[in-house]
């Protein structure tokens, strides 16, 4: 990335198939998954406007070396076109293939306004590195949005849940009611009076996740989402998601309203299911309990530090005080290493005047 919101300088990320990002509020984990949301968009339908400068790679899912997409964009000197393109670079097993602008931009700059990637009639060519870019899913589910009846209205491929239980209704039967039935077991660990996960459609067409629970009542009502708590419906998302097929998947604090026990099993459970269906890992989070799995390894681990000259990005392995106590005698976790490591520097001073 170069000049991409809080980012100035050039920032290069290696994607490994399970990543977390670290970093205190405000310095940037977030602007990491828009970017990559933005790249997506170029791979098919065009996102909301932007004017930063992103620089990009992806790669084929599953060939993930073998394409290398750049992309810059600029403001357009007319204030009613909202962006441009500057330059687009796609490079094939290390083979330049397009370099953008071309006569043909220059004769028609409106042509810039679209990437290669977005002109169906000439990408073809680059079908699989478009296809991987608009495989990228984002999930950061609002509780309350699922929770709405109207949810489902204008939205579609929601990343905060809005078209989530039609989402759900979509697919296929079997695949669906086998994998409601998994997330039952699941659920049934984190919540013992849980039982039965349904999918039902009410009277008035709207989708609805069911479920009873086990109570004083001999025979308890089913209740739907409206009833879940917070917790339980972010939970039923990152199930969900987590069981899909499907390319890069960016996850944004997975651990809000849920258990710290569960959380430290959250890596664990990213692991097993990757074995069975291999789907890149992005995670940003705050919490220590979910870097306490042993598992995790500091090439997993990215810390972004905010500084005068913009967000910078240090993989773990490269921080000195982490590797130093990560390598000592002492047996620390990753949580407790490396979350004071990104904690803001006077938050002892943290307080509000009387």
């Amino acid at each position: 990335m170069v000049h991409w919101r809080n980012f100035h300088g050039q920032v290069d990320m290696p994607l490994a198939p399970r990543m977390f990002l670290l970093s205190p509020n405000a310095s940037g984990k977030s602007n990491v998954l828009d970017a990559l949301r933005f790249l997506r968009g170029y791979g098919g339908s065009r996102p909301a406007s932007r004017h930063q400068q992103p620089g990009r790679h992806g790669g084929d899912k599953n060939q993930p070396a073998q394409w290398k997409y750049s992309l810059q964009v600029r403001n357009h000197p007319k204030k009613h076109v909202p962006e441009v393109v500057a330059e687009s670079v796609t490079n094939h097993q290390g083979r330049q293939v397009l370099r953008r602008p071309q006569r043909e931009d220059r004769d028609d700059p409106d042509r810039l306004r679209q990437t290669h990637l977005e002109q169906v009639v000439a990408n073809q060519k680059f079908r699989p590195l478009t296809e991987f870019l608009t495989s990228i899913r984002y999930l950061h589910i609002v509780p309350q949005l699922m929770r709405d009846l109207d949810r489902s209205a204008g939205r579609r491929n929601d990343p905060f849940g809005g078209d989530f239980l039609e989402t759900i209704a979509a697919t296929p039967q079997r695949t669906r009611d086998a994998r409601l039935r998994k997330i039952s077991k699941a659920l049934q660990v984190a919540i013992p009076q849980l039982q039965d996960l349904t999918l039902e459609q009410d009277e008035g067409g709207h989708w609805h996740l069911q479920v009873r629970f086990a109570h004083w009542r001999k025979s308890p009502a089913k209740q739907d989402e409206r009833a879940f708590s917070d917790g339980t419906l972010r939970l039923v998302g990152l199930l969900w998601s987590l069981a899909e097929k499907g390319g890069p998947l960016l996850l944004e604090e997975p651990e809000l309203g849920l258990h710290t026990a569960l959380v430290s099993r959250l890596p664990s459970l990213m692991t097993r299911l990757y074995r069975r269906s291999p789907r890149q890992l992005l995670t940003t989070t705050h919490s220590p309990h979910l870097l306490n799995d042993p598992g995790i390894g500091l090439d997993e681990v990215h810390l972004l530090k905010s500084g005068p000259q913009g967000t910078e990005m240090i993989p773990a392995t490269d921080h000195q005080p982490t590797a130093s106590l990560y390598s000592g005698d002492e047996q620390l976790s990753l949580g407790e290493i490396l979350m004071p490591a990104v904690a803001p520097e006077q938050v002892d001073r943290f307080y509000m005047a009387e």
